[in-house]
């Protein structure tokens, strides 16, 4: 009884080191690439503070990075367009950005659409440096999505 059960760790064992290594291999194919973080979303005086985790994964900065952003209801019907301005993004270094929304109840907030890229100075890396493998993630309930 005692081997059978050293089995089964082995091959427990053995079945996480595969997962890792699957894990692994995807991020090496992803390559370089800006992954985006929806952190967090409060209520603030005038209306809805948006918080965001970025990450430039890129060998170099990214100078300015500023995404039309679309926001979307709980019902699903755009609540309003507009502009993200993510400013400088160092390489290998993560950086907050916050966009106060006025007018905007937090609640009533159910989605957020990166529609596209406006602006992206990444120098040597080109425009698609914004755009290209961007990773979008949430931490809260409001989808982010691109």
């Amino acid at each position: 009884m005692e081997r059978a059960m050293g089995i089964s760790h082995f091959g427990a064992a053995a079945a996480a080191c595969v997962f890792m290594l699957a894990q692994g291999a995807r991020a090496e194919e992803a390559g370089p690439h800006l992954a985006i973080e929806l952190n967090a979303v409060a209520p603030a005086e005038t209306g809805c503070l948006i918080s965001f985790m970025a990450r430039n994964g890129h060998p170099a900065a990214i100078e300015r990075a500023v995404f039309e952003t679309v926001l979307i209801d709980r019902a699903g019907q755009v609540e309003r367009l507009t502009l993200f301005d993510f400013g400088d993004l160092p390489a290998g270094r993560p950086r907050v950005r916050q966009f106060s929304i006025p007018g905007l109840a937090c609640d009533d907030l159910g989605q957020i659409l990166i529609n596209g890229t406006s602006a992206c100075e990444a120098g040597t890396l080109g425009e698609a440096a914004c755009a290209e493998g961007l990773d979008l993630s949430s931490r809260t309930d409001v989808e982010l999505i691109g």
